[in-house]
Formats: C-alpha cells, structure tokens, sequence
C-alpha cells in the first residue's frame, strides 16, 4: 500500500514492543482484556484532516484511486521482495468489495502486509513517506521497483468519505493486526491483534465505514466507473465484488409429484458472489510501437475517448533523458463536441496524464496549449513532481520539457500528415486549421514551423494552398506575398486594389475570415519574402521607375489631391496619386498601421470598439488614403471640376459620389447609405434629362 506502507512514520506504545522516540509526543493506554492499544497521532492530525478534505482534493472520488494506488505499491514491494530471494512472487492482486447492508467499503491487496511497527511508523504520523524511504534502501537497483506514493497522505483520503477507517495487515512469518481511527476523534488511533479472517501469507485489507452521503460508493455500477477512470492501467488484477442473479433449477414443492413419482423443476434466480477484473484493458502506449497495429491504435482510441470516428493520424514515442516518459498522441478526424459549442472549451481537454499508469488528470491547462485543445491521447511520466494530493501539476523544468515536446510531436504529427495525405490534411484543416492559426498567433517561437501547415485560398488555384507552394509559383520579379481582404472570397477578388496585380499575374491569397488576416499579419515574412496587405499602403515592392512616376504624378495632381481631401474631411487623411490601379477611378487603402475594413466590422461586431470610433481606437479606424487613378476618365473629369468650379454643389456632389462607390468596392459600409443612394438617384436623372 503506498500511503500505508509508504508513509506516515510515527508513534510507539509507551509499554509495548518498541521503544518510544525521545520526541514524539505521544500516550499509551492498554485494554488488558481485548489487548488494544492506543495511541496519539505524532502531528496535529485534526488540522492536516481538514486540509485535506475542504482543500487538497478538490473530487471525493479520488479516495479510490489513492487506496488502490496503495495496494498496487503493496503488490510491487512484495514482488520486488520475492524476486531479490530468488523466488516468484505469486498471486498478488487487489479487491475491492461493497457491503450496502453495512454501509462499508472494503480495499483488500495480496502485498507485503505491515507488521506492527509499520503500522505505528506508517500510519501515526501524516506526511511520512515510507514508499520514499522504500526506494532508497533499494538504493541503486531502484529501478527495479515501480512505486507511485510519495507524499503521505493518500491514505487520508479515505476520511473524505468515511467516518471511520480499518485496516487489518500481515506480513510474512508475522501476527495479524488491526489499526482504527474514527474521524470524529483524530487525535488518537488503537492497534490490537486481529482476530478476523486469517490472510493466506501477507496483505492489507482497508474498510471505510461510509458516510451516510456516500452511499454511492457502494454501487457496483458506480465503482466499477471509478477503477476504470483512476486505475484501469495498474499492472496488477482489480478484482470486483458483485452480486448477481444466477438460474437455479429446484423442486417446485408447490406441485405435487407426478403420476411417475417426479418432482417437476422450476427456475428460481439466487444471488450469488461473482468476482470479475475490472482492469482489464492493457496500456497501449507502453508497448513498443512496432508491436502495435492500425487497428489497435482505432480500438484505443475510441475506447479510451469514447469516440465514435476514425483518428487520421498518432504518434507514439517515449522520451528518455533529464525527464523520462512515454506518450501517445492522436489526431481525431471530427471536431469534439465540446469545441463544438466554444472553441477553447476547458472542457474538451482530453490528454490523460498518468503517473505510473495511475490516472491523474486530463485537464492540466499547462500540459499542452490551448490552441491543441483537440489533440486527444496520454502521457505516462514517472518524474513529474505532483503535490499531495495528485490534483495540481507544478511548474517545474519537466513539465516544460514534457510541454514542448509534446508540442513538437504534435506538430510533426500534423506535418507528416500534411506530406503524406493530401485529402485528409484537406480533412483536418477543415476541421481544426483555426486552431493551427491561433498557434501561429500565439507562438512566436514555433511559428517558422506552423507557417506550413496554413492553408489559404488563391488565386491561382482552385484548392486551397500553403505559403511553401505560393512561393514556389511566384514570378522571378514578384517580391512579395500578396493577400486581398474582403467579407467574402468573390469581394476579395473583385477588389480594386488587384488590378496592378492581375496584369502583372502575380498570385493574391484570399482572406475573408478576421483569423486568416490576423495570421498573415503575424507571420510577416516567410522565406524572406514580405507577406503584404494589398488594401494597405506598402511601397517596398516598386520599382524604381514607378516610384518615379508616382511621384512626378502627385506632383502634377497636387492641386486637385489638397481639393479633394478638403471636401473628404474627416474621412481620409490625406489623397494619393495610386499605381496598383488600372480600371478603376479610385480605391480606399489603410496606412501600413492602419484596420481593414473586414477587421473593423469584427470588431464593431464584437462590441471591442463600441461607441469609441473616436476615442481609444479611433487611430486604427482613421487611417484611410484615398488613392487616385490619374488616367481614369472620371479623375480627370474631377480635375477640370476643381479647376472651373471648386466650391460648386455638383464639385462636392461629384467627390462624395467618387469617393462612396470606392469606400464600396473596397469592403467599407457607408456611413450614410440614403445619401449615397440620393446622389446616384440624382446623378442618373440628370442622365436621363440630358437624353431629352
């Protein structure tokens, strides 16, 4: 048992068989005539007690998964034990049996017992580590032993639903005894020899005597849940008390016999003791993966996630070195339900943390981040520094390494399936490329190796599309990566500011999603090659001769640009002469800080910037350029308007209808639609006037 055996060193009977520590306080009182004694817990187990059941376990099911963690370090101690004397151990396992009449649970191991010191040192004092004192006098053979107990108070947790524990033990060649506590008088605990039924050689029986509110720990139904969610991977048999209703053919008495002389039979249902081994599931990840199949990894996954599809990849690998475990990860094919509802869903954590294939947790938020909330598989470590109660991970240097490694398995799980299956890597981004966006965003120091598993839509391709291939396609006198911003793919296709670009056939990836526009924003660079917003003001990729013409433009036009950003005050920041523009008069472009439009109407949506269009965030939303095409028809037209008539009402007519249909092609929505729609209205009766 690893809290009884393993810790809690404590008292000696001032008249008994051992000598009492000079330090210990302690008193002893002996019943001559049951030959109890009785004695003090060395520290204040009243406080301790109510540590442990109103802070250090958060789950009153975790009793189950300590006591049993304790039979199984049992178990092994004595198998280690027989090996080291050259014998076999045999028959060693763990039972667990409800009495609903009484009220009491029983935990029983076939282990290596306590004598009655043991008892004194393991279960007198709290925090007492006997499993740690174990190891080292095994000394450097340790290995041999695989113990899971550390720190000294698992055993208590039985007080969580108990009012009163036992534990009956025997060791090897030793008298059987009895230890007794009650919670409502923790300060003292009794030690009598054992009268009860006798153990074959050596072991440990625990009874809790339940609480009234625990009664469901008597339900075979519900135990059996318990040991397969704690303990379905301990390496010894968990064997289950049952009562169930067996056929039993007897003489119906009611009938007389037959004219043969017969009795007639009739079947009558007996409940009967039946034991079945609960644990019967191996653990998967300790074997080697060559010795496992597709089949076996599909069997584990669904059995273990309760999943109902088909995982499109897993890696299996162990780690050994400053911090030694084994891991299996896998890739589901479906989203889970529980992202279904919220993204980040705490919820749909579902890596199994093990310590010595007892089950910890699935929930540790800094076991994995959260942008691979979807991953499902376990993680077996032996080093991980848990705190008492087995419920909180510490941070510590092994946890990180755990953490990035299995990032880094992660993601190679994922780049693997991205080179070997076409259509399911189209599978999984469909599914979770989101997720793999918000790692890019999130992730500095791994976005060099998430940047290829990010698929976006082209121009040039009918599929989706990595920024590896994009690259691999680009013009020897493309410099840069270009993407467009719409609501939808169709508007980011039609936007103005593609023209330059299709008549040079450079390729545009498509961004409608505010996720896709903020990873592409992240990663900046790739492969030394800007990654560029096309509506934002950029002239790292003109030539030398286009920045020439540009500006020998806005030096012809500068009479007319200072007209109309006067007219368009409050709306622009200022008007430039445009290159990207072939077809069209006029688009609206941000400043290299500047929002798109698509991302300001997310965050209106998201109530971020809510009545605040001029206060914290009116800077990213006044950074609109208006950009002029100096060949088109209508500039010109604006031009000789400003020249003949600068303060007429059609002028300022004229600029406003301009500057509207390219606030709309460009993504905006219009602040004042009606108006829009008067001066179009006008516009098309004056057509129509001037037809007559």
């Amino acid at each position: 048992m690893r809290s009884i055996i393993e810790r809690r060193g404590g008292s000696q009977p001032v008249g008994g068989a051992f000598k009492p520590k000079s330090s210990t306080n302690l008193f002893s009182t002996v019943d001559d005539n049951v030959s109890t004694e009785k004695y003090s817990f060395e520290s204040n187990v009243s406080r301790v007690m109510d540590i442990i059941v109103n802070s250090l376990y958060s789950n009153k099911d975790v009793f189950i998964r300590e006591l049993i963690s304790n039979a199984n370090d049992a178990c092994d101690k004595k198998r280690y034990t027989e090996l080291t004397e050259g014998r076999a151990a045999q028959n060693l396992g763990i039972r667990v049996y409800p009495n609903r009449d009484a009220m009491t649970l029983t935990i029983e191991d076939r282990g290596i017992g306590m004598s009655k010191e043991d008892l004194v040192q393991n279960l007198g004092r709290i925090a007492e580590s006997g499993t740690k004192k174990f190891v080292e006098a095994v000394g450097k053979n340790k290995d041999d032993v695989s113990l899971i107990g550390q720190f000294g108070v698992g055993f208590y947790s039985g007080f969580l639903v108990a009012d009163k524990m036992s534990v009956v033990t025997k060791k090897d060649g030793d008298e059987q005894y009895k230890w007794e506590a009650s919670a409502n008088s923790l300060d003292s605990y009794t030690i009598s020899k054992d009268t009860s039924e006798p153990m074959e050689s050596s072991g440990t029986r625990i009874t809790l005597h339940l609480k009234d509110e625990a009664d469901q720990y008597v339900d075979e139904t519900a135990l059996q849940a318990l040991i397969e969610k704690y303990s379905e991977f301990i390496p010894f048999p968990i064997e289950l008390q049952r009562l169930v209703n067996k056929p039993q053919e007897v003489p119906d008495m009611e009938k007389g016999p037959d004219e043969n002389g017969t009795i007639p039979m009739k079947t009558v249902m007996n409940k009967e003791i039946e034991w079945s081994v609960v644990n019967t599931k191996k653990p998967l990840w300790l074997r080697s993966p060559k010795d496992c199949t597709e089949s076996d990894y599909e069997e584990f996954y669904r059995q273990t996630f309760k999943a109902f599809d088909k995982p499109l990849a897993h890696s299996h690998f162990s780690v050994e070195g400053n911090v030694d475990f084994k891991a299996l990860l896998i890739l589901p094919s479906e989203v889970p339900y529980e992202l279904t509802r919220d993204m980040f869903s705490a919820e749909a954590r579902a890596l199994r943390l093990y310590v010595k294939r007892v089950f910890i947790n699935d929930k540790f938020e800094d076991l994995i981040p959260r942008w691979l909330l979807f991953i499902r598989g376990v993680v077996d470590s032996d080093d991980l520094p848990l705190n008492v109660g087995r419920e909180i991970l510490q941070q510590s240097r092994s946890l990180r390494i755990i953490r990035q490694r299995l990032v880094k398995k992660s993601i190679d799980m994922m780049s693997n399936l991205a080179s070997t299956n076409t259509t399911q890597y189209d599978k999984f981004w469909k599914n979770f490329g989101k997720y793999v966006k918000v790692g890019v965003i999130e992730e500095e120091k791994l976005r060099q190796d998430l940047v290829p598993l990010c698929r976006f839509f082209s121009s040039h391709s009918t599929n989706l599309t990595s920024l590896p291939d994009y690259v691999s396609r680009m013009p020897a006198d493309q410099k840069n990566i270009y993407y467009a911003v719409g609501e939808t793919r169709a508007q980011a296709a039609q936007s103005p500011v593609l023209e330059k670009l299709k008549q040079k056939g450079y390729e545009v990836l498509y961004v409608s999603e505010p996720i896709d526009e903020m990873t592409l924003q992240n990663i900046d660079m790739f492969e030394n090659k800007a990654v560029t917003d096309v509506g934002k003001e950029t002239g790292n990729d003109m030539s030398d001769d286009e920045k020439k013409e540009k500006e020998e433009k806005n030096q012809e036009f500068e009479e007319v640009r200072q007209w109309l950003q006067k007219i368009l005050e409050g709306k622009v920041t200022r008007v430039e002469v445009s290159t990207r523009l072939v077809d069209s008069p006029a688009t609206i472009v941000q400043s290299e800080y500047g929002v798109s439009p698509n991302m300001q109407k997310y965050l209106r949506a998201q109530a971020v910037v809510e009545n605040d269009d001029k206060g914290e965030f009116a800077n990213i939303f006044n950074q609109a350029v208006l950009e002029i095409n100096p060949s088109h028809p209508v500039i010109n037209r604006l031009k000789t308007l400003q020249q003949t008539e600068p303060e007429s009402d059609n002028a300022k007519e004229s600029v406003t209808l301009m500057f509207n249909t390219a606030a709309l092609a460009a993504g905006y929505v219009l602040d004042n639609a009606p108006e829009y729609a008067k001066l179009v209205t006008s516009m098309m009766a004056k057509l129509a006037n001037a037809e007559k």
